[in-house]
């Protein structure tokens, strides 16, 4: 397909494209003479991946450093799952001792096999700094209920991971992880909702 014909596929207006192509975000299409290419449905794929990831707030930087980890093929799958989750991650994460020495505990009681350099450990341990600087210890017993379900999500993600190709897989996980967020939080509210209708007995909805 044209430019043009790949900018209506993928939503995408052609000078975006065009400035993809250039910063090298999105691969050259095949050069059928000095200034016409041809693209097919790897260039559709691609252009939807970085237009999610954009759109979920990312800079084109962090949108880079996802791209080159989805592109990596010398690494295993399951590392360059890891790698592509990184790349989705703030790189200077600050947290204190004692919260990463519980996140460590957490990871190590429940038997998870996560590398004890994996960002998410630093990053959980921050969230649980913000509790504390705002007067709210968030206890073992319910950081375990959260790790409980966190784990039956994880492992429905990985199950339900497409096992046509490796692009597919990685781009999957990597859409998941960057714009799942907003579902499962979603999720939890109305959660949230209805165990207070039930608990104290609500006999009307509350308002948006």
């Amino acid at each position: 397909m044209w430019i043009a014909e790949l900018s209506r596929r993928a939503e995408v207006p052609v000078a975006t494209i065009k400035y993809y192509l250039r910063e090298g975000l999105l691969p050259p299409g095949e050069s059928v003479g000095a200034t016409r290419s041809r693209y097919d449905e790897a260039h559709v794929r691609r252009l939807g991946l970085i237009r999610a990831l954009v759109e979920s707030g990312l800079s084109l930087a962090r949108v880079r450093g996802v791209l080159a980890a989805v592109d990596e093929e010398s690494l295993e799958l399951h590392d360059l799952l890891g790698a592509a989750h990184g790349a989705l991650i703030p790189d200077d994460i600050a947290a204190s001792a004692e919260s990463r020495r519980r996140v460590d505990e957490l990871v190590e009681q429940r038997g998870w096999l996560v590398s004890p350099a994996a960002s998410d450990r630093a990053l959980l341990a921050a969230a649980l700094d913000a509790l504390e600087k705002v007067g709210h210890h968030l206890d073992d017993d319910l950081l375990e209920v959260y790790a409980a379900a966190a784990q039956q999500v994880g492992d429905a993600d990985v199950a339900h991971l497409p096992s046509a190709d490796r692009a597919s897989t990685v781009e999957t996980t990597v859409l998941v992880t960057a714009l799942g967020g907003p579902v499962l939080l979603a999720l939890r509210r109305l959660a949230q909702q209805n165990a207070s209708a039930r608990r104290y007995g609500s006999s009307h909805f509350p308002a948006d």
